[in-house]
């Protein structure tokens, strides 16, 4: 089969893209034939398909009126996309597309080349992106639901973007492509990793048959460490405000015998830092970005893997990856989490943003002995190996390209 798969970054930068990379690969080593469209990188990526790649903006910064303008233009319509979008589906005549995140980057312009195709095409909703203009259900502070029913301005009063302009822009391309139905007339059958995202697109108004739940994959090592529990607690994620992080550094200040090992970077790193100062808690340590065998090493070790969230996570690589590991999970009790994270068989499910609810879990954990946390991971372990393994996702797929 030969497959094209679209996400609008082919280099390494969140979680979509790690998923992109390793299910190219594992359907390269089935003997499919994989290609990729995606935007052009500073850095060199070693895809054959790079030459079709198409230039990146920078929607993160003002560049000016008239680039702004340009931008604001490829934003809801990018020309150039399109362009190279089509010459890419005449030379490699896929069998199937597969589209990932494409938003504004890429634009809708590359679905009318789609349907102009007639070539079968799937979708994996990594965020909520197909309901909201922000991709997240959130904002300030909390969980927001007020775009529900296409009332779409609500991201410009509640400054959803955090800048009028570019609230107005989402606003106007996603109205433009609810009304047009870009997605759904295009998209034979969107794929979501958790139910609690199928169910919300549903609830939202979201064509019910078009739906299906795939769970993610995840890697699950044949060996997990000797040194199960023998370290602190960890976190493993960005530091941003819908992640909850401020949650648990509170509840661990007020656990003085337990550790934090906060591991990650973003733009609430330092006010974290601060606050755990001004709580004198010096039992939370901040060690940033992390990759490779000394993310590993942490992970494998942790009493346990805290997911604090405020938002509705969808299905996080954290918690699959403790899963695999054999690490217990500490987890708020919203959005795709409690799929993964059964209350008292392989952790904890929590009352997200709730302090004293997150030091009554620590504390429950902590009253454990180490064999009762090795019998939570080992749960884990088999949830990870049951419901996210890679060869049962790779058949799911297939199916899922043939229907």
């Amino acid at each position: 089969m030969k497959i094209l798969h679209v996400n609008k970054f082919f280099d390494l930068r969140g979680g979509a893209e790690f998923y992109v990379h390793e299910l190219m690969a594992r359907q390269k080593k089935l003997g499919h034939e994989v290609h990729v469209f995606a935007t052009r990188s500073e850095k060199e990526t070693g895809s054959a398909d790079e030459k079709y790649f198409v230039k990146r903006n920078a929607y993160d910064r003002s560049e000016g009126p008239i680039k702004d303008f340009k931008k604001a233009v490829d934003f809801v319509w990018n020309a150039e996309a399109a362009k190279s979008f089509s010459r890419l589906l005449d030379d490699i005549k896929p069998d199937v597309i597969h589209l990932h995140n494409i938003y504004h980057h890429l634009s809708t312009s590359i679905l009318a080349e789609i349907r102009n195709s007639k070539i079968p095409c799937v979708q994996t909703l990594h965020d909520y992106k197909l309901a909201c203009p922000n991709y997240k259900m959130f904002t300030e502070g909390k969980i927001c639901e007020r775009c529900k029913g296409g009332h779409y301005t609500q991201a410009i009063r509640h400054d959803c973007l955090n800048n009028f302009w570019p609230d107005l822009l989402a606003v106007g391309e996603m109205s433009l492509t609810k009304f047009r139905q870009s997605y759904e007339k295009t998209v034979r059958t969107f794929i979501c990793p958790s139910e609690f995202l199928k169910k919300k697109m549903i609830d939202w108004g979201e064509p019910p048959s078009k739906f299906k739940h795939i769970a993610n994959p995840v890697d699950i090592p044949e060996k997990i460490s000797a040194e199960r529990g023998t370290g602190p607690y960890v976190y493993i994620g960005r530091l941003s405000q819908e992640k909850g992080v401020e949650t648990v550094v509170r509840a661990f200040a007020r656990i003085p015998s337990a550790e934090l090992l906060v591991i990650g970077q973003g733009p609430d790193q330092l006010n974290l830092q601060r606050l755990s100062e001004e709580l004198s808690a010096p039992n939370i340590k901040f060690i940033g970005f992390q990759t490779g065998e000394a993310l590993i090493n942490h992970r494998s070790r942790a009493k346990a893997l805290v997911m604090p969230t405020l938002m509705y996570e969808n299905a996080s690589l954290s918690i699959l990856e403790a899963l695999a590991y054999g690490v217990p999970v500490i987890g708020s009790d919203i959005g795709g989490i409690p799929e993964m994270v059964k209350d008292g068989i392989n952790g904890f499910l929590v009352r997200s943003g709730k302090v004293d609810a997150w030091i009554e879990a620590i504390e429950q954990m902590e009253s454990f002995d180490p064999q009762q946390r090795i019998e939570m991971g080992d749960a884990g372990r088999e949830i990870a190996i049951k419901n996210h393994n890679w060869e049962n996702h790779l058949k799911q797929l297939e199916a899922v390209y043939k229907s």
